[in-house]
């Protein structure tokens, strides 16, 4: 644990390492259960330091941080390919009272139901390949941002499915212009590649890391001086591939959350791949909002000048 950025990333150990590091902790009650059967006093003082390490690094996590009020709200949800009920997703995205709804993994079948169900809510929205902006307040300046694209996951099946209804190479990431009375504030909607854990190739993490580098780019060359970066990262925020975008971004749930925050998989999360990173504005809460017909749960932070 306290020395995970010195682990080899061959074959994305480093990286696999890194996006479920918390669960490491997981070993101790197992060692002091071990140590305790054998009457091992020195063991026992032993685990001590993993324990003192894990609180280092994950302890402040455990505190709500979380602030009253908010000028703004947003939530981020990977709504999901397979999603069974994009008209009940759409209908819990909307009651959950955000200014700003940030959807990723949109197929061309469903974009259509969300686009009618949120119509009522959401009067300005803007959409890139598969990934979406709803807004309550003017958007304006959209355009797609290469975060490159790998051809696995949920929206590839889509594809392979129904390839009249996806396009080859859709965008998965836009850049919008929302207009608040605060002044303008650059958001952007990224749903990075997928990674994949393989018996022979390790942790593939190719097209995720490409797409990091990019978006790393985009953000640095970012002229606004607020900035709002939502969307499924596909990797946490410990992991060494995000260094350059954290260093420019903080993340709502480590400064304004309430524990872990993790997002995924819905039924049992066990890592927060779901994002939300700020620059120039500041985190008052952030939290996890019920699941929905995906695999992912929505993120939702407050933000506040």
């Amino acid at each position: 644990m306290a020395l995970h950025s010195k682990v080899t990333d061959f074959g994305g150990l480093g990286s696999l390492v890194e996006t479920f590091l918390p669960w490491c902790g997981v070993f101790v009650p197992v060692l002091l259960a071990a140590a305790l059967w054998r009457g091992s006093a020195t063991a026992v003082v032993a685990l001590l330091l993993p324990v003192v390490v894990w609180v280092s690094l994950f302890g402040e996590l455990l505190t709500d941080k979380s602030q009253a009020g908010a000028d703004l709200t947003v939530v981020s949800h990977n709504v999901g390919a397979e999603n069974p009920d994009p008209a009940g997703t759409a209908g819990a995205l909307a009651a959950s009272g955000a200014d700003l709804l940030a959807l990723e993994e949109l197929t061309e079948k469903a974009r259509g139901t969300y686009e009618k169900e949120l119509a009522k809510t959401y009067p300005h929205h803007a959409v890139e390949g598969t990934v979406g902006l709803w807004s309550k307040l003017p958007l304006s300046d959209t355009q797609a941002v290469d975060v490159l694209r790998g051809n696995v996951g949920p929206l590839a099946r889509q594809r392979q499915r129904r390839a009249e209804d996806v396009p080859v190479d859709p965008p998965r990431a836009l850049r919008a212009t929302v207009a608040t009375d605060q002044g303008p504030l650059a958001v952007y909607v990224v749903h990075l590649g997928s990674v994949r854990l393989m018996p022979r190739g390790g942790f593939w993490t190719d097209s995720r890391d490409g797409g990091v580098a990019k978006l790393t780019k985009a953000v640095a060359a970012e002229r606004s001086e607020r900035v709002v970066v939502l969307g499924d990262m596909n990797g946490s925020t410990d992991d060494r591939t995000f260094a350059g975008l954290t260093s420019q971004l903080r993340s709502a749930q480590e400064e304004a959350g309430d524990g872990f925050g993790f997002s995924w998989p819905a039924s049992f999360p066990i890592a927060r791949i779901d994002q939300i990173l700020v620059r120039g504005v500041e985190p008052t809460s952030s939290w996890v909002l019920p699941q929905t017909g995906s695999d992912h749960l929505p993120v939702a932070a407050g933000i506040s000048w």
